[in-house]
């Protein structure tokens, strides 16, 4: 396993990591999902990602029985949990980025992960009803209680991401560390071109989701995917009918002829391609059978085959590289 900074930050996170999103307490039996985080930890997975809305709160409680069985030091593995849509409940209290959510919130997923703290303690949107200096705030008093070590952002945009810093900035807070954002051969421009001077500027860290772009980089839609995978899931259906096009659809049986040409399956081609980009802190497995997560986690030897040779091929297919803008 390959080990990378986050960000500016001290903390060094494994390149590939395991979430839950979809998976435990829904998709999968408790069973598969012990066995899935044994294989994790074992190829030297140090990274949990969670979140209080994944399975409205049952996807943090089944991790934490696991975890609560398991012999590993806490100091081995980082946990995640994100604040934002609330664990199921509807009133303006249960859900939002304002002081009484975030700590509600964050204590309630240390309870359901059965830990003492959160490595990592995401803010899962943006949240334009609460002034981001109220967020911030809230941030750096539960790191100053020891309630979490580091907070990040899932899915703000580069201006938002720098309003917290300038917050923090003004009031000598700690800002936010890390932006876990979608990142796939499919998705392409926050990662490669909005956050491209952030990088530089605050450290920034990425914790990406989505690398497979939920599937569709497998090349199974291709055959016609049964009713039970995951684009197929009714919470699902926004992001199918984003993604799941025709035009994408040729894009990856022709990646898929390129991926056999290198001895390499599509799912793990897909995942080197991320892991090739140097801002790409960690990038975040999910499965639901063994040997899915097995294969994946072979990606990190892959990215040597993809030369610069290949990776100008991979454009030739994809023909969605972004601009940069000049300054």
């Amino acid at each position: 396993m390959e080990y990378r900074r986050l960000g500016k930050s001290g903390l060094q996170v494994s390149a590939l990591s395991f979430g839950s999103w979809i998976t435990f307490g829904n998709q999968i039996e408790d069973g598969i999902s012990d066995r899935l985080m044994d294989i994790a930890y074992d190829a030297g997975v140090n990274f949990f990602d969670n979140a209080e809305v994944y399975a409205n709160g049952k996807s943090e409680e089944v991790m934490g029985d696991i975890l609560s069985k398991k012999n590993w030091g806490r100091d081995t593995y980082t946990l995640s949990s994100k604040v934002y849509f609330g664990a199921g409940g509807k009133l303006p209290t249960q859900c939002g980025l304002h002081r009484k959510h975030v700590i509600e919130a964050c204590e309630a997923a240390i309870k359901r992960l059965r830990t003492d703290y959160l490595d990592l303690y995401y803010c899962h949107r943006p949240d334009k009803d609460t002034p981001i200096e109220e967020t911030v705030w809230t941030m750096h008093n539960l790191i100053q209680q020891g309630k979490i070590l580091y907070w990040g952002t899932s899915e703000w945009s580069a201006q938002e991401i720098m309003a917290a810093h300038m917050a923090a900035e003004r009031y000598n807070l700690i800002g936010p560390t890390m932006e876990q954002p979608q990142y796939n051969m499919l998705v392409r421009d926050k990662v490669e071109v909005e956050f491209d001077q952030i990088y530089k500027t605050v450290g920034l860290g990425t914790t990406i989701w989505s690398p497979l772009c939920s599937g569709i980089l497998t090349g199974k839609y291709n055959a016609g995917a049964e009713a039970s995978v995951r684009l197929k899931r009714d919470e699902l259906g926004w992001l199918a009918e984003r993604m799941l096009t025709d035009e994408n659809l040729k894009k990856v049986t022709a990646l898929g002829d390129l991926a056999q040409e290198l001895s390499l399956s599509l799912p793990v081609f897909a995942i080197a391609w991320c892991l090739k980009n140097p801002n790409v802190s960690t990038a975040i497995l999910g499965a639901s059978k063994e040997y899915q997560l097995v294969e994946n986690l072979t990606a990190l030897d892959a990215v040597p085959k993809l030369t610069d040779e290949v990776m100008e091929k991979v454009e030739a297919i994809l023909q969605n590289q972004p601009v940069h803008p000049q300054y």
